[in-house]
């Protein structure tokens, strides 16, 4: 079974929206017609009568970079130094101290001895063919950040009063007026 359906309507689609729109149009013109009036507003100058600073107290904290120069100790390594004649001075007064015992027990305490004094002699050569170290001092930077903390006043702005038709009224600003200052007027009729 095979439907189709037809549509009579022919008007093209720009003639139905510009229809809408002239509806719409009146439709919010007779809106506004039916609004109080609106209010309407002016600039006018006040007397300025009084102006005084307000102020805070606030902390500042401003850090910056000390440095300061110091002299340190250098360390000179000492491996430069042989150990060699130790060595072969404790191996010699093992085999000398071996040499003198006779039996096997004598012979194993001759060689520690020997061993001991060898050791020691080896060292006293050492230290005496080494060379007196010196101090070397080097120059040093350190620094470090410090943070001084200070209390200041700050301008926050002013209070200012000011006559306008007979009457005073305050209000604070953030710039100082001078003589007169600025005003916005509205007058809005009640109905």
């Amino acid at each position: 079974m095979n439907t189709s359906v037809k549509t009579t309507n022919k008007k093209p689609l720009s003639k139905i929206l510009a229809m809408t729109l002239t509806c719409a149009g009146l439709g919010s013109a007779s809106l506004l017609a039916s609004l109080p009036a609106l209010g309407q507003s002016q600039y006018v100058y006040a007397e300025v009568v009084e102006t005084r600073p307000i102020y805070q107290a606030v902390t500042v904290a401003s850090p910056r970079e000390e440095c300061w120069q110091e002299e340190v100790r250098v360390r000179e390594s000492r491996r430069n130094e042989s150990r060699t004649p130790v060595l072969v001075s404790t191996v010699i007064g093992g085999a000398l101290g071996n040499a003198v015992g006779n039996n096997k027990s004598s012979q194993r305490v001759g060689t520690v001895v020997g061993a001991v004094l060898g050791h020691s002699v080896g060292r006293d050569i050492v230290r005496a063919n080494s060379h007196p170290q010196t101090a070397r001092y080097q120059t040093v930077q350190h620094c470090e950040t410090v943070t001084r903390y200070s209390e200041e006043e700050r301008l926050m702005g002013y209070q200012v009063k000011y006559r306008y038709n007979g009457e005073e009224f305050t209000v604070r600003a953030d710039q100082d007026p001078g003589d007169r200052i600025r005003l916005r007027v509205s007058h809005d009729p009640v109905l």
